[in-house]
């Protein structure tokens, strides 16, 4: 938290501190803080001890920062007997429906395409056929009548 900071924005917060708590107190409130800091990694450490004793001997060489989702999957993903990335890769690609997909988009509009063809071809020999076997039957156009 604190070693992110930029220098201005430490300078800011000790400024801060000098104003608020005076010059007198500021190096005993540093002086606990540090002292708490000391305390929380001590307890840590006993406790990552503790929990590699009890774990037993199979597990000296666990970190806790194993733990982490993506330090696991690297960890696990790229060792020699686990699968590799481009092991992932065709598995995915294997996987992925896109392809058959495509190939029935492109059935659908053939037969689409197939289908609008055959309903034209159908009307022009219609429309011939009812022209060449009695033009009376059919009636006149007349914009005027709508």
């Amino acid at each position: 938290m604190f070693f992110d900071m930029s220098p201005l924005k430490l300078a800011t917060l000790v400024v801060l501190a000098v104003l608020v708590f005076g010059p007198d107190k500021v190096p005993g409130m540093i002086q606990n803080v540090l002292g708490f800091i000391r305390k929380v990694r001590a307890i840590s450490e006993s406790a990552k001890h503790d929990i590699r004793s009890e774990l037993g001997p199979e597990f000296k060489d666990f970190e806790f920062e194993d733990l982490h989702p993506k330090t696991f999957v690297r960890k696990h993903m790229l060792d020699a007997d686990g699968l590799g990335l481009d092991e992932i890769r065709e598995i995915r690609s294997a996987l992925d429906p896109r392809e058959e997909f495509a190939q029935v988009a492109e059935a659908v509009r053939e037969s689409v395409d197939e289908s609008r063809t055959s309903t034209v071809e159908a009307g022009r020999v219609s429309v011939a056929k009812a022209e060449q076997s009695d033009p009376a039957a059919r009636p006149a156009f007349d914009p005027d009548a709508t």
